[in-house]
């Protein structure tokens, strides 16, 4: 074998290797986004329950404005509950719409960013559906009784006016808190509301993300 036969089995034995080593990489790579896939299944059944609770709701609330219409206050108990439960359906419906669209095949990076985006309608989502229930509790509870049969007019049971109050005084409080973290978002309080609006299955894929990141740049 002469030089310019060695030098060409040389390169071709570099080339089999380096095609080797990226089909080796693209293997370990699928597997970790297989891994990142699977961290978020806890939200899309979290995000399916959301959808039936929306559906209850709905059902709910148009049982209790149908029964009602002569009672102008479980009248209007109907139509919030019937209106917060097409919020919930429709938050729930754009989120598990943001997880199908995360194209698993695409670079890393717009991985992360179509993640980021799931994260802050997840964020948007559990403020518009999870601070309500401060007070919307008290009103399915009215909802429930208003649905069953038809009730005469009456002045407000107290049970109700208090819990509608300390409903109100929480959810004020609880907006304060996210109103200061926005103020301030390197803060303590800040890092605590972003991993309490955050599922843990969310932040555990982005983490896995930000593995498969290094993973490639390694």
């Amino acid at each position: 074998m002469d030089n310019d036969e060695l030098k060409a089995a040389w390169q071709a034995m570099e080339t089999q290797l380096a095609e080797q080593g990226r089909v080796q990489m693209e293997l370990v790579r699928e597997k970790k986004l297989d891994r990142t896939r699977g961290l978020l299944r806890p939200l899309f059944w979290g995000q399916v329950l959301q959808v039936l609770l929306g559906v209850g709701l709905i059902v709910l609330g148009v049982a209790c404005w149908k029964q009602n219409l002569g009672v102008a206050g479980l009248f209007a108990v109907g139509v919030v509950v019937h209106a917060f439960g097409v919020v919930t359906l429709v938050a729930a419906a754009i989120t598990l719409g943001l997880m199908a669209r995360i194209d698993y095949t695409a670079p890393v990076l717009r991985i992360q960013t179509q993640m980021a985006q799931l994260q802050r309608f997840h964020t948007l989502n559990g403020i518009a559906c999870g601070l309500p229930w401060w007070v919307a509790w008290v009103l399915v509870v009215v909802a429930f009784a208003g649905a069953g049969r038809p009730l005469s007019s009456g002045p407000t049971p107290a049970w109700i006016a208090w819990s509608l109050a300390v409903g109100v005084v929480g959810m004020l409080g609880t907006w304060l808190l996210h109103y200061l973290a926005q103020r301030a978002p390197d803060s303590r309080l800040a890092r605590f509301m972003r991993d309490t609006a955050a599922a843990s299955s969310l932040r555990r894929a982005q983490a896995a993300l930000d593995d498969v990141r290094r993973f490639g740049s390694d």
